[in-house]
């Protein structure tokens, strides 16, 4: 245990960030650059140890939280960073972009804040990377087996390393044309910086790993002869396709799924464009959605010099404590402000949009929208609440239905479906096509990026012991789902 009296005598103390004025203006990450350092070892030391580290649970990869925790209070950087990397491949990804349920889970939780879970997960992988202590880990000897793995996000990447390692010769397919799917074009530059994606590619190459960017796996190659090709696929093709709004207007010019408006503006940090083609510059903004997307097009809509932002969420207000039907440990639905609600804009609860008016161009100019709640357990319109606010960008972050199906992949492997539209698999993480596995949204549902690793790292187990007959990588972790999915 860290310090015993850890918990009672320290309070919890997040990680800084830079003032709203100053970030807006640009694009780098939101926290104020070496503020966790001074405080992070005296955060660690509010960790129990628990008995039953429920956090463990919590975490989808069951990260040894207590065990790194303890070495961060004693400032051993490289021990804490081994028993980091036993578990998550990407820590720097899921310390800047998961909403920690394992902070949910906390035994402090209980009637105290929670440890700074997540703040001390980062800080650990920055100190390694910055000491050298993360370094390519080839495979000792080759398998002589090759695999596919079917996109470049978090589960494919996961996928496609511990492979790597495993000894199998292993082909990363991304139909954009950089690595990284949704964390390179989907995570805003100021949640995530994308060097920490290119160095870990880096340290794939170095391991063996091959990528192949602008190659769509149905359309550019036949699925079936990919197959064909390889020992295994790993399809990591996430949950793409978007939720519509299907209301009158919506044909009209400035109305964007969110993963329309959000790469583009990716692409200009990155230097392929100077100007985004969809940019909300002077413009009135309406987000319609109330989760983490929406909140990266308000925080993007913010940068761009939107002339207003407004989120639209149709469910009522959450509140600041557990309801009483989402107990400890269990992850709750809290009122959540992100660092891009503090930078501005208004978010506008319990509303329903009934349709867009656009001007004589063809541009939606209107919103009309309509108050709504929970009558009788259904959702109804309140009479006499219509309304219209300003709009003339409006972006559509309602979530994702499933992955792709225009691209043919899914006919050209002859895949079967479960009864949500995700591509079936069993236990071991295989489809009914034999040396076909599936891992992350594709198989699951659009879930938390912890989830895409931890099903990357499990999917992955599964084609090793496919191929050779057992397994040497790590035994997947099983938590109960509880409310982790979302």
């Amino acid at each position: 245990m860290a310090d015993p009296k850890g918990f009672l005598t320290t309070d919890r103390e997040g990680a800084r960030t830079r003032p709203a004025a100053e970030r807006v203006r640009d694009w780098n990450e939101v926290y104020v650059p070496g503020s966790l350092l001074p405080v992070i070892s005296k955060q660690a030391s509010r960790c129990m140890d628990c008995g039953i580290p429920f956090c463990h649970n919590g975490c989808p990869l069951g990260n040894l939280i207590p065990e790194w925790n303890d070495y961060a209070y004693r400032e051993d950087w490289a021990a804490a960073s081994e028993r980091l990397h036993a578990t998550n491949n990407f820590p720097e990804f899921t310390g800047r972009l998961c909403p920690a349920p394992c902070e949910s889970a906390c035994v402090l939780g209980i009637n105290q804040q929670p440890v700074t879970i997540k703040n001390v997960e980062v800080t650990i992988i920055d100190k390694a990377w910055e000491a050298g202590d993360v370094t390519p880990q080839p495979p000792e000897r080759l398998s002589g087996k090759t695999v596919a793995v079917i996109g470049s996000g978090p589960a494919g990447l996961a996928a496609a390393q511990q492979l790597t390692r495993a000894g199998h010769t292993v082909a990363v397919y991304e139909r954009a044309d950089r690595i990284g799917g949704l964390l390179r074009y989907g995570i805003p530059e100021f949640k995530m910086e994308k060097r920490h994606i290119n160095r870990r590619i880096e340290q794939m190459r170095a391991e063996g790993t091959k990528f192949r960017t602008e190659v769509e796996i149905g359309r550019d190659i036949d699925a079936a002869k990919l197959r064909g090709r390889y020992d295994a696929v790993v399809i990591a093709a996430g949950a793409t396709t978007s939720r519509d709004l299907p209301v009158p207007g919506r044909e009209l010019g400035g109305i964007h799924f969110a993963m329309e408006y959000l790469p583009p503006a990716n692409k200009v940090q990155e230097g392929d464009l100077t100007v985004s083609p969809i940019t909300a510059e002077g413009k009135h903004v309406v987000v319609i959605g109330g989760g983490d997307t929406g909140a990266d097009c308000v925080g993007t809509a913010h940068r761009q010099g939107a002339a207003s932002v407004t989120q639209l969420e149709i469910m009522p207000r959450p509140g600041e404590e557990r309801n009483a039907n989402q107990p400890w440990p269990t992850f709750p639905m809290l009122y959540k402000v992100t660092s891009a609600h503090e930078e501005g804009g208004e978010r506008v609860y319990s509303v329903s949009t009934t349709h867009f008016e656009g001007d004589a161009d063809g541009n939606v100019q209107w919103l009309h929208l309509v108050e709504v709640e929970f009558t009788g357990g259904k959702l109804e319109q309140k009479p006499g609440t219509g309304r219209r606010i300003p709009a003339q960008l409006v972006t559509l972050a309602m979530g994702f239905t499933g992955t792709d199906r225009q691209n043919g992949l899914i006919e050209q492997f002859g895949l079967e479906l479960d009864e949500r539209g995700n591509i079936a698999r069993d236990a071991e993480y295989a489809t009914n096509v034999p040396g076909v596995f599936v891992a992350g949204d594709a198989g699951r549902g659009q879930s938390l990026i912890v989830w895409a690793i931890a099903e990357g790292r499990s999917a992955a187990r599964g084609v090793d012991r496919y191929l050779t007959g057992t397994s040497t990588l790590p035994a997947p972790v099983r938590p109960t789902d509880r409310a982790l999915s979302v």
